[in-house]
């Protein structure tokens, strides 16, 4: 059987550094000039389930239970859960969970479907007052969270997993057809906070740190 390419509705106009493949994607694993300020990494790769279900009180997806209030997240062991609604969640299997996928038919795989990037550094939450008017800095929501709101007008979901400092970051997905006109508006609203394209490795040594 023929091997089928997966390609990336993200491009920064930048060839990386190094690369890997994994699962039909090439992945950029670093890119050249990243520095001190925004960095921007695609994790368009990276699975993506939808979950929708009556009931979702049971429900375990790679044994990491569903947030019970809508717009909370959580991260464990690679995985991040997203309550979205009473009936609906969105998981991500982060780089370095290997588990297999979960089997139940009210799980659909979103991956092929949407982009998704992380934008990290200090100035991420300045910088995302550039692009739309959610409010990330509100004391009252303590991280993880997920905002459904819009991105440069395109209704995205947005889960912040650190507001401190140097660490700060978040990660982005939308509809696959938005990519280039999505990536384009970020890269050009980020000019002013030195954002750089940045590879998978820099996001893995970040999450490991929250």
């Amino acid at each position: 059987m023929v091997d089928i390419k997966r390609v990336s509705p993200v491009s920064f106009g930048k060839s990386p550094k190094r690369t890997e493949v994994r699962d039909n994607w090439t992945i950029a694993m670093e890119y050249d000039g990243e520095g001190q300020g925004l960095s921007i990494v695609d994790l368009s790769h990276v699975t993506r389930l939808d979950v929708q279900t009556g009931d979702l009180s049971g429900v375990t997806p790679f044994g990491v239970a569903i947030p019970e209030v809508p717009g909370q997240s959580v991260l464990k062991d690679g995985i991040l859960i997203n309550r979205m609604n009473g009936i609906q969640a969105s998981v991500f299997q982060l780089p370095g969970n290997g588990a297999d996928l979960p089997t139940d038919v009210f799980v659909t795989e979103t991956t092929e479907n949407t982009l998704c990037v992380a934008i990290m550094g200090k100035d991420v939450f300045s910088f995302m007052e550039k692009v739309t008017n959610l409010d990330f800095l509100d004391p009252k929501v303590t991280v993880p969270f997920l905002f459904q709101g819009p991105c440069c007008h395109v209704p995205c979901q947005i889960i912040t997993l650190s507001k401190d400092g140097e660490t700060a970051g978040l990660i982005l997905t939308c509809s696959r057809g938005y990519g280039q006109d999505m990536i384009h508006s970020l890269l050009d609203a980020g000019v002013e906070f030195d954002m750089k394209p940045t590879g998978e490795e820099k996001f893995s040594t970040w999450v490991a740190s929250l």
